[in-house]
Order: C-alpha cells, then structure tokens, then sequence
C-alpha cells in the first residue's frame, strides 16, 4: 500500500513538474503577447497620427488589426506550448477564413472599397461628386456604405464598391471653376456690340475673377442664332449662384440694348 502511494505521489509530482513548466511557460507568452500587442497597437495609431493624409475613420481600424494579427499568434504560440499541433488549427483556420471570405465576398468587396476610399481621398465629407449613377454632397464615408445628400434633399446611401469602380467626378475638388454660358443672338444684330456688352457685364460681377480674365467668343452659326460663348473662372462655392445671374443678367441686357434672343423658326414657301 505504502509503494503504491508512493508511486502515485511520484506520477503527480512528474505531471506537476511536466505540465507546470508548460502552464507557467504558456502564461507568460500570453502576458508578453498580449503586452506587445496592445503595444504595437500605440505604436501603429501614433505613426498614423503622424500622417497627414489618413482618415480618422481607418486610423483604429488599421491599428486593431495589427493587434488581433499578433494575438493570433500569441494564441498558436500559447497551443504549441501543450503539444497542440498548430499546423493543423492553422489549416483548418485558413480553410474557415476562405469559406467566410467567398460567403461575405461583396461585404469584402465593400470594406477593401472603403479604404481605398479613405486612402486615396477621391472625395472628402462636404464635397459634392458624382460617382456612376449617384450624385451629392458627401456626409459620410464608411468602411462598407458612403452617404449622400442631394441638392433636393434626398438622403443616398452607395456601397463603396460600386462607388470606386465608377468614374468620380469632384465639383468641390479644385478650388476654381468655369463657367462657360451659351447665348445666341439673331443674324442681323451686331455681333460686335452684343460681344462688348457681354464683356462689360462679366466684368462688373465681383465673383468673375480677372485672371484668367473673361472673354466672349463665337461658337456656332445656328439655324436660327448667332451663339455665343460667355466664358470666365470663379470660385468653386461661387459657381452655381454666378451661374443662375449671369444667365439673368445677361438677358436683361440685351433686352436693354435691343438686341433679339430669337426662337426657332423656319421659312415655308407655298407653291
């Protein structure tokens, strides 16, 4: 009875001094890694402060990443440690994060759009775009939608995919913009006079800059019209209201001077 206890107390002191070293050996890579991650997650977020051009939006997310990659780690270090074959949690890890990624493929599709989005800064939140079928005034730019209002006051919301594979167009973008307003005049007026007027008007707008200056030139011989070109630059938050008075402007002052906006006609002769 006595050998048997004794041997008994043997086998649990082997386990204990076994299987003690790996727990203590396990704990301290989960306290090391777990250190080291939130770490690398600091050290990730400051070098990201430090660049001007990355999004607030993707600043956690990039550095949460890295995280969660390096706990990953410490997780199949942690396994190894009790005689876990890592190469087959991997396989099988790998094999469930392919079946997830072709079931969640345009979710994937969207958030990798996302950042792309938040990255390459096409557009920013204030900006009025129009990217594919969708047009608006940015509000927000998510990971997975991007939302819009329009001038009419709908509220749009895009998946990012369909915005960054359609051609976007920036209105808000540069700071300077042209406008260039077409307006016709009949075939017996004075072209020349009609010109100079249109010149002068452009020239007393405070919104039209001087340089580039504005200029009026001839574009077309219509069916029924002279049309002219009235082209000049403003500043692109000046463009729509610059845009609407001008074309007011410039009507009442031909009225003024006597010249004719013709409408369309035609000649029939009667046999």
């Amino acid at each position: 009875m006595e050998d048997s206890t004794l041997e008994l107390i043997a086998t649990l002191k082997d386990l204990a001094l076994g299987y003690g070293v790996d727990i203590i050996s396990a704990i301290a890579i989960l306290i090391i890694g777990w250190m080291a991650a939130g770490w690398a997650r600091r050290l990730t977020f400051g070098a990201l402060n430090r660049v001007p051009h990355i999004d607030d939006t993707l600043k956690p997310i990039l550095s949460n990443s890295v995280r969660y990659v390096i706990l990953a780690f410490v997780i199949v270090a942690v396994l190894a440690r009790f005689g876990v074959e890592t190469t087959s949690i991997i396989a099988v890890i790998g094999a469930a994060g392919l079946a997830i990624g072709l079931a969640l493929q345009g979710t994937l599709s969207n958030i990798a759009a996302g950042v792309m989005l938040l990255l390459l800064r096409p557009f920013s939140v204030g900006e009025y775009v129009d990217a594919g079928s969708t047009s608006g005034t940015v509000v927000e730019i998510g990971l997975f939608t991007t939302r819009f209002k329009t001038p009419g006051g709908l509220f749009v919301v895009a998946p990012n995919s369909s915005l960054w594979n359609s051609v976007i167009t920036n209105y808000s973008r540069n700071p300077l913009r042209r406008i260039d307003l077409v307006i016709g005049i009949g075939y017996d007026d004075d072209l020349k006079g009609a010109m100079a007027e249109m010149v002068d008007l452009m020239n007393t707008d405070p919104r039209i800059l001087k340089d580039p200056a504005a200029e009026v030139f001839v574009t077309e011989l219509a069916d029924n019209s002279v049309n002219m070109t009235l082209r000049s630059w403003v500043n692109s938050g000046d463009y729509w209201g610059t845009l609407t008075d001008l074309t007011r402007d410039a009507k009442l002052r031909l009225d003024e001077k006597g010249y004719s906006i013709p409408y369309p006609q035609r000649d029939v002769h009667m046999i």
